[in-house]
């Protein structure tokens, strides 16, 4: 009965996608009690019990996955102090598990590919063993174009803030205007680690610019691939399309000219990812789709036009709330099954030529 209830719930033409695509309506039975999830901040343990207070609920620690703490779903921590002193930051269980993936070890260099339209904006980030350190980087050919709206002379410090995306947004257009902005939201901040090798710097320094043959006889030691999708098994989406209305999901999701045109955007975005990727390094790609066309269809297409990428076993996952793929060394997690959103991973290695 609760089944039937759940996909009373979801429209006809998403209905039709999941079939299209084999998927199982009854993994969304369970997504409005799915839990939200923290990570918190290394150091901040022993602040749980005032950050409980603060929130006013339980924070349940996620045995499988260090540093994750689970949430009743409909728990705000946005307006919470802990929140904005950068104590917790919000990320589903399932995405920190593709990030743990990759094995970060001190001094790794790692890209986060980011599945931006043109495809040559990137976030670096430096890890200290227990943090993630994100600063922008282009690549060019022309070192000029690296001087973007940040200003380079602004140094990083353990901590760094930064209005969010739509509040600059909107202070640019504010700016075009002519007119005068006052901000009203607070600043994100952003957590560097003391040990990072970002502190002291300042954004210019940190800018890096590479030609194709510098990026092969280099390359990063670990690249994250978390892929544009249409976002199936995203908890949040589908409960933003059924606040939007289902005819946002229609135009987002199910249009299958836009399925089409991802799958080749993934395709793209898994080789150039494993072009920047150095002999012996790791590779992790993603998407919060369940889809097997967007995930298992993309790495085997992958792996047969890249001979020198092999799908690797990810290591403790054994003990994660996940399924197994239809590839080997592949894993899926889905509301029903593991409690979180959708998500699918995969671990590649790159064989020396």
């Amino acid at each position: 009965m609760e089944e039937e209830a759940s996909n009373a719930a979801l429209p006809d033409g998403f209905l039709d996608f999941l079939k299209a695509n084999g998927l199982d309506p009854s993994i969304y039975a369970e997504s409005h009690s799915t839990p939200r999830y923290i990570r918190l901040k290394p150091g901040c343990e022993g602040q749980i019990e005032e950050i409980e207070g603060e929130i006013k609920c339980k924070l349940e620690k996620v045995d499988w996955l260090p540093g994750f703490y689970a949430l009743p779903p409909d728990v705000q921590i946005a307006n919470s102090n802990a929140y904005r002193e950068g104590k917790m930051y919000g990320i589903d269980a399932a995405s920190g598990a593709a990030v743990s993936a990759l094995n970060i070890s001190p001094g790794d260099h790692v890209l986060d590919l980011c599945a931006a339209p043109v495809g040559n904006r990137c976030r670096l980030f430096v890890a200290d063993g227990t943090t993630f350190s994100l600063v922008p980087m282009r690549i060019h050919s022309d070192p000029k174009s690296c001087e973007s709206a940040l200003e380079e002379n602004v140094t990083f410090k353990e901590w760094t803030s930064r209005r969010p995306w739509k509040e600059r947004k909107k202070a640019a257009r504010v700016r075009k205007s002519g007119a005068v902005h006052s901000g009203n939201q607070l600043p994100e901040l952003i957590y560097y680690g003391r040990h990072s090798g970002v502190v002291g710097l300042n954004k210019s320094e940190l800018y890096q610019t590479f030609r194709d043959g510098e990026l092969l006889s280099c390359g990063y030691d670990k690249v994250l691939v978390d892929a544009e999708c249409t976002h199936d098994g995203s908890i949040k989406h589908v409960q933003k399309f059924e606040h939007w209305g289902w005819e946002t999901l229609q135009r987002r999701v199910l249009d299958a000219e836009r399925s089409d045109s991802l799958t080749v955007l993934q395709l793209k975005l898994l080789t150039n990812g494993f072009r920047l990727l150095k002999a012996g390094g790791l590779l992790v790609y993603s998407t919060c789709s369940l889809t097997v066309a967007q995930n298992e269809d993309v790495v085997k297409q992958f792996l047969e036009e890249n001979p020198f990428a092999e799908l690797q076993a990810i290591d403790g996952a054994e003990n994660w709330p996940s399924k197994n793929g239809q590839l080997p060394n592949t894993l899926r997690f889905d509301p029903l099954t593991s409690k979180t959103s959708g998500l699918f991973v995969a671990k590649f290695s790159k064989l020396a030529i």
